[in-house]
């Protein structure tokens, strides 16, 4: 049974001497605003639940090359490997074959740029499946300070008759910050893909444990920590509040004594009623 109720949630983490999400474009250093807050993209936040709904036994389509449960080398290869969605010619067929077989095309949506894409023949088709789930990017509550220190290396890379310079780069990472991002689960899209209660309450539980087994050099485990997670389940199809006045709701601010904050203690999370949604607030994680 697909979704009947709409979904309003929120996700506030901590960033301790980390990378959350570099900037490839920019020495790979942790993404900042115009107005110097700490941003990670939508796209690597739902990297993060993909890797966590995979570990929940979950089939992903979108599989990163470091984290790959099967043999298949491209979405070309896992797609042909599915035989319904393959072998189907009709478009809407297909769509619905690879929401069925594949978790994160029917939360996130997908596109199948493949040729012969869903049977098609000749120069193939493109086949688009629009999701329910959407996710803002994360931003901090304050500004950030990168800091940036020199690496080296201590030994060579290859054989050599000298050693090379010990010089290897820079690593930056974000002193401390508090982030916030918010998301929603649209009942109409639900509809067509076949998401289900049972599918949000998987997306719900991989928001709680965004960052277990996601530890790297950049992001040491412990260094990013899910705070809260505020989940509101309206009584109707289309919500009974808009999905921006429910993500106003949620306050996260520095302590008005606290002049620069560097802990988690230094902020606040409020929470402020709406009349008849009542969230519920996972707070002990």
């Amino acid at each position: 049974m697909s979704l009947t109720n709409k979904i309003d949630f929120a996700v506030v983490f901590s960033v301790k001497n980390a990378n959350p999400n570099g900037d490839p474009l920019n020495g790979n250093r942790p993404r900042t605003t115009m107005d110097g807050r700490g941003e990670i993209s939508d796209v690597c936040l739902k990297r993060k639940i993909r890797n966590r709904l995979m570990d929940l036994g979950e089939n992903v389509f979108v599989q990163s090359d470091d984290k790959n449960l099967d043999s298949y080398r491209s979405l070309k290869d896992r797609a042909d490997a599915c035989a319904a969605f393959k072998n189907e010619k009709d478009k809407e067929k297909a769509a619905a074959a690879a929401c069925k077989e594949w978790f994160d095309v029917r939360a996130f949506g997908q596109v199948f740029a493949f040729k012969n894409a869903g049977g098609a023949k000749g120069d193939g088709v493109s086949i688009g499946v629009r999701g329910p789930v959407s996710i803002h990017p994360a931003i901090s509550v304050d500004p950030i300070f990168v800091n940036e220190m020199q690496i080296t290396k201590s030994v060579n890379s290859v054989t050599g008759d000298k050693k090379s310079s010990d010089t290897m780069g820079t690593k930056n990472t974000v002193d401390f910050g508090i982030y916030v991002t918010y998301g929603s689960i649209n009942c109409q899209l639900a509809e067509k893909t076949g998401f289900s209660e049972k599918d949000a309450e998987q997306i719900k539980q991989c928001l709680i444990t965004l960052f277990e087994n996601d530890c790297s050099s950049a992001r040491p485990d412990g260094s990013m920590e899910v705070l809260e997670v505020i989940w509101w389940k309206h009584n109707c199809p289309s919500g009974q509040y808009s999905s921006a006045k429910v993500h106003r709701s949620l306050e996260v601010r520095r302590k008005e004594n606290v002049e620069i904050g560097s802990k988690i203690e230094d902020y606040e999370i409020i929470v402020h009623a709406l009349d008849g949604l009542t969230p519920e607030i996972i707070s002990e994680l």
